[in-house]
């Protein structure tokens, strides 16, 4: 059954539900499709032969036998190589893999074989093949074999049982309304074949931050509810996590501690995970956010993280259960006055000491960059200082400072950034795609983990152009080594179909939007300037004298922060060498990080030529323009695109060209007053 919102031209197919791109394809399929056959029951596999039967009535429009070709036929088989003859064959001489999600496609005599490690392979192999049939793209002789990057893909929903999602741009909760779990959850099942198609692999169901009401989600009351969705999620590969409460042993637990090492705490959370585990036996594990934002943790205690990671992880050890502990602990109560403190070092801070302490199924979740989530950082130094521990790195897809969605702002680009850079902590070539995988340090397993973009919008993003966020962290994980240009062209070609021209702009519009947004809001690595607690809109001070350090420090003679070693906070130094000698001096940083490692004089001369402060002023003038060209680029796709996908997506651009104007002229104004400095072109300055 398709959800009600499920209208022709309302985006809620997103990528898997566009007509094929060409007459090719449909003769493709016709040629391939008339035999389709998979000897094995498990979910997964039974989930990819219909997604292939799916495909074949759409391309063909005519109903697949369930059967094998006939002797000297064309057709398709999917399975394993343990229940599977061709699969078996196909697989010949190929590594094994424990995961089961590697796959290869294989057209031996006419049969395209989909061979799967596992039951997941075969539907991840599935979707592959999909993608190749809705392209029309040639399948004789075709031999293809992959195998994800990384271990772990997961999906961190942030969404609470009142049915709210904290900073969620399009719309409420797809899991939970008015304390309750949804009673249909036909879009939930429909999400889990969309991540699937990505290549997600792990989805943790709610908010890090967890009020009373979740916390009571690994009780008896709410997990028959648990297992539900961890049965629908099951079928397309997902394993299911939960968010939990740190103090959870006194907050409904009965006891007066949470004490990592208190043993009666210990017992607490070993019955709590066998508890779960009965309800759902393949569990994936605690997301944990402690210590953090007001949220309980190991500090209250005299503890340290590595004590309160591992406790979970002894509960959940026996069932094989992971704990994803994030990093995200810093001084949220910093006094403005106070120049020496620094948000920036504080994960590095807290956790490379604790390197090695912590236990095998211990993974700390670090974000890609040192604040949170802001249009441009650099890299995390906390990637890569500790080589005996388990990590994921965590992206945002959710774009709660980068335009929420209301603007367009494809970030792939900035993840791929992210993953290519070379931490050089041990020696050339030690990329933080190949940390977060476990490749650098030679641990067995790592990955990727993002904050979901999805609400129960009928497009799921709210920007249909969102969409293209969501697709292209699963294709990342997945594989690092695809491009951002690939991606984007991927999903505009599934998600336009026959439509070439749209595909082809949507594809540029996608390419260009990071920079846009970059360019008339955050000026060379500064960020936060953002109004406080919903983080929309320009406000130049809005977190300058706060207490939660984000700070640009601009005065009349110049701006930025100085994080050198020589004279500022030294966080330069938290990076290992060359790269932290790279970022000591203005002379050597990239010039799009300048003002987050220095403060520099207005008159600062960049590698282009400019002047920081006519920098600001241009940039300023050139991204509202840009953003002013997107939705002249959009317009020009009436006709091109269905409605209301149209529309609905031409509102959006029409307030980010003028929304864009209004951060031009705040910024710009606010830069003018401070420095006292004109603009060399005699623009309109406020």
């Amino acid at each position: 059954m398709r959800h009600a919102q499920a209208e022709p031209g309302s985006g809620y197919d997103a990528w898997l539900g566009a007509p094929p791109a060409s007459g090719d394809a449909r003769r493709q399929a016709l040629d391939r499709m008339a035999f389709l056959h998979a000897p094995e029951e498990a979910a997964p596999i039974r989930a990819a032969l219909a997604e292939l039967r799916a495909a074949a009535i759409a391309l063909t429009g005519r109903e697949p036998r369930p059967e094998p070709a006939p002797e000297g036929g064309r057709g398709i088989v999917l399975g394993t190589p343990a229940g599977c003859p061709e699969a078996a064959a196909a697989w010949d001489g190929l590594p094994d893999d424990p995961a089961g999600e590697s796959y290869r496609l294989v057209e031996r005599g006419g049969i395209v074989v989909v061979a799967g490690s596992g039951p997941a392979g075969v539907l991840y192999g599935a979707f592959h093949l999909r993608r190749l049939l809705r392209s029309g793209a040639p399948l004789g002789g075709l031999d293809v074999a992959e195998r994800p990057a990384n271990a772990l893909r997961m999906i961190n929903q942030w969404d609470n049982a009142d049915g709210s999602v904290e900073r969620g741009y399009a719309g409420r909760s797809i899991f939970y309304r008015d304390g309750e779990f949804v009673r249909d959850r036909t879009r939930i099942r429909d999400y889990a074949r969309l991540l699937a198609s990505a290549g997600i692999n792990a989805l943790a169901i709610n908010n890090v931050n967890v009020h009373a009401r979740e916390t009571r989600f690994i009780g008896e009351e709410d997990l028959p509810s648990v297992a539900a969705v961890a049965d629908i999620l099951r079928g397309w590969g997902i394993r299911l996590y939960l968010s939990v409460n740190f103090a959870a042993p006194v907050e409904g637990g009965g006891l007066d501690t949470a004490d990592p090492l208190d043993e009666e705490v210990r017992s607490w959370w070993r019955e709590a995970a066998d508890r779960v585990y009965r309800y759902v036996p393949d569990f994936g594990g605690f997301l944990v956010k402690a210590d953090s934002e007001f949220r309980p943790g190991p500090f209250t205690y005299g503890r340290d993280h590595a004590d309160g990671a591992n406790m979970l992880a002894d509960a959940l050890a026996p069932h094989g259960g992971r704990v994803v502990w994030r990093c995200f602990v810093y001084d949220c109560r910093q006094d403005w006055r106070d120049r020496v403190t620094d948000r920036a070092r504080a994960a590095y801070d807290h956790f490379m000491p604790l390197d090695g302490r912590f236990r095998d199924n211990v993974f700390l979740q670090v974000k890609n960059g040192p604040m949170d989530f802001q249009v441009r950082e650099p890299v995390s130094p906390l990637i890569g200082a500790m080589p005996r521990t388990n990590l994921l790195v965590e992206f945002q897809i959710a774009q709660e400072y980068t335009g929420q969605q209301r603007h367009l702002c494809y970030l792939v680009p900035q993840w791929k950034e992210a993953l290519d850079f070379d931490t050089q902590r041990k020696g050339e070539g030690s990329t933080v795609k190949r940390i977060a995988s476990g490749e650098l340090h030679g641990r067995p397993a790592g990955g990727l983990a993002a904050v979901s973009n999805i609400g129960d919008d009928a497009n799921w993003t709210g920007h249909l152009l969102a969409q293209a966020n969501l697709y292209g962290f699963g294709r990342l994980a997945w594989q690092p080594e695809l491009s951002a240009e690939a991606i984007a062209r991927e999903w505009a070609e599934l998600t336009l179909g026959d439509r070439p021209q749209a595909a082809d702009a949507v594809c540029g519009m996608l390419l260009r939007s990071w920079s846009i947004y970059e360019s008339y809001t955050a000026p060379l690595g500064v960020g936060w300037m953002v109004k406080p607690h919903h983080h929309y809109g320009p406000d130049v001070d809005g977190y300058e004298y706060s207490m939660w350090g984000t700070y640009h420090f601009a005065d009349r003679d110049g701006i930025g922060v100085d994080r050198s070693s020589a004279s500022g906070t030294g966080y330069a130094a938290q990076y290992g060498e060359p790269v932290a000698r790279l970022y000591e001096s203005p002379e050597t940083t990239p010039d799009e990080l300048l003002l987050f490692f220095h403060h520099v004089p207005y008159t600062h001369r960049l590698r282009s030529g400019k002047t920081v402060i006519q920098h600001i002023y241009d940039s300023r003038f050139e991204g509202a323009e840009r953003a002013q060209g997107l939705l002249e680029d959009w317009e020009s796709l009436r006709g091109h695109v269905p409605e209301p996908a149209f529309s609905e997506t031409l509102e959006r651009f029409r307030h980010q060209a003028e929304h864009a104007r209004e951060w031009r002229d705040v910024i710009n104004t606010y830069f003018r007053r401070k420095s006292g400095m004109p603009d060399e072109r005699g623009r309109t300055i406020y």
